[in-house]
């Protein structure tokens, strides 16, 4: 109810690219958001999914976040957590696009689950340097099984807390950070403090489901406040973040 309400909000406030006086934003939504070109990975990116749905094998999932909405029990079916718990191929044929539009070197995704949006980014660009983190060993172990199947030679997987695992990357800048794993108020703040340190003038970052909960846009919006923040765009599943220090800070609304 909490989701249904903020989205008949969210449709009232929200506009299309003739509400968008942003040079930047309105390039972004017209060539990236809006761009209708059918390409050919998009029938990679759909028969990905595909495969799961058809996975009829169980693994032991552990939840280190905030878990499922609709999956409760720790033995689930692939096909179950790639209906409920993937992204779908609207939104991981939207992260293509993103990833050809802007043409990030590195990119951090925390959430790898069955390795969806993973794929697509690396389609976008097999040259990225895409680094992946999962907190449930059985997830990581099958996910990299399907990137080995898929020849996805680009992208490294990593197990554990994402804390931990932040603490310890190598890397001290990324283009892009797809927050795709834990949907809890606090984590997701601690997760934003500590990647900040990451950024150039460039980086994008973007947060999954901010209206997963009261807690979750709360943390959103704390973001949006954040002086090292410019320029947000709520599409309502996705809250993307730009650090540009030439930009006016301004907060848009946008249809998908």
């Amino acid at each position: 109810m909490y989701q249904i309400i903020q989205y008949i909000k969210f449709l009232i406030r929200s506009t299309n690219q003739h509400g968008v006086h942003s040079p930047f934003v309105y390039n972004l939504v017209t060539k990236c958001f809006y761009d209708k070109t059918s390409y050919d990975a998009y029938k990679h990116i759909i028969n990905y999914k595909k495969d799961l749905l058809k996975n009829r094998e169980s693994i032991e999932v552990t939840d280190l976040g905030a878990g499922s909405q609709v999956m409760e029990q720790r033995k689930r079916n692939i096909s179950s957590i790639a209906k409920n718990a993937g992204s779908t191929n609207k939104r991981a044929k939207l992260l293509y696009r993103l990833v050809n539009y802007s043409n990030p070197k590195t990119i951090l995704e925390l959430g790898t689950s069955l390795g969806i949006s993973t794929h697509a980014i690396s389609l976008a660009n097999q040259e990225v340097k895409i680094t992946t983190v999962e907190g449930c060993p059985n997830i990581s172990e099958f996910s990299k099984a399907m990137f080995q199947k898929h020849r996805l030679n680009n992208i490294d997987s990593k197990i554990g807390d994402f804390s931990d695992v932040i603490n310890q990357l190598p890397s001290n800048n990324y283009d892009l950070i797809f927050f795709d794993g834990n949907h809890q108020k606090e984590a997701t703040l601690e997760y934003f403090e500590m990647l900040l340190q990451t950024i150039n003038n460039d980086s994008i970052f973007i947060f999954d489901d901010i209206y997963w909960s009261k807690g979750m846009t709360e943390a959103w919006e704390s973001i949006k406040q954040h002086p090292k923040v410019t320029v947000t765009i709520d599409t309502f599943f996705w809250g993307f973040v730009f650090f540009r220090k030439e930009q006016v800070k301004e907060h848009f609304n946008i249809r998908i």
